[in-house]
């Protein structure tokens, strides 16, 4: 039975301010669990019963990371960037937390990537626009996944498509069957539900799922 029904976990949120992150720790508190969302300024989230925010404003730091980790049941990373050109803030982000994890224990880790990654990426027109379009994104991605693969943490990579900030279904499928087709896409909402459900009760250890309405 998912959300491990009796246990309350403690969780870090890593891009705790973005869209899918912020959807995460509303989650997570509503299911009374215990999070530390990690942020880069002190007024970054209002306070909330359960919220403990750690300002780290420099994620490369695995130090900083390990002291906010360090206690903590799992990890999910929601890190991602609006920037234009090549950026490297997941690879660099989830390189630090992987540290801080194998400095204090902490295994379980849920990222968050993108369909199109690595494997996933084919030549369907999503594919194809998607990597004409936010390449540099993608290259990102990628190069966070392979740090994952290569570690001893227990992983699970989530690929969604599209994402939409609209109310939650509580409809999504997920796995490798559902087809990523051009119009395809999850509100962060329920993207949000399954990673804090993924993160406590793992279905997808060591897998690469797809998510959709």
């Amino acid at each position: 039975m998912r959300q491990s029904d009796s246990k309350l976990f403690r969780l870090v949120v890593l891009g705790a301010t973005g869209g899918t992150g912020r959807a995460a720790v509303d989650v997570a508190l509503r299911a009374g669990h215990e999070v530390t969302a990690v942020v880069r300024r002190e007024d970054a989230l209002p306070p909330a019963p359960g919220l403990t925010v750690a300002v780290i404003p420099d994620l490369t730091d695995a130090d900083r990371l390990a002291a906010a980790v360090a206690g903590h049941d799992a990890v999910i990373s929601t890190l991602g960037s609006n920037a234009r050109g090549a950026v490297t803030v997941c690879t660099d982000g989830v390189r630090a937390a992987l540290l801080a994890m194998s400095r204090t224990g902490v295994r379980r880790l849920v990222a968050v990537s993108a369909h199109g990654a690595a494997e996933s990426r084919d030549r369907s027109l999503y594919s194809l626009i998607l990597w004409a379009s936010v390449g540099h994104k993608m290259r990102d991605k990628e190069s966070m996944e392979a740090l994952i693969r290569a570690s001893d943490s227990d992983w699970t990579i989530v690929r969604p498509p599209a994402l939409k900030d609209t109310a939650p279904t509580g409809r999504y499928r997920t796995g490798s069957a559902p087809a990523v087709r051009l119009t395809s896409a999850v509100s962060r909402a329920d993207l949000a539900d399954f990673l804090v459900r993924e993160a406590v009760d793992p279905a997808y250890l060591h897998q690469t799922p797809r998510i959709l309405a």
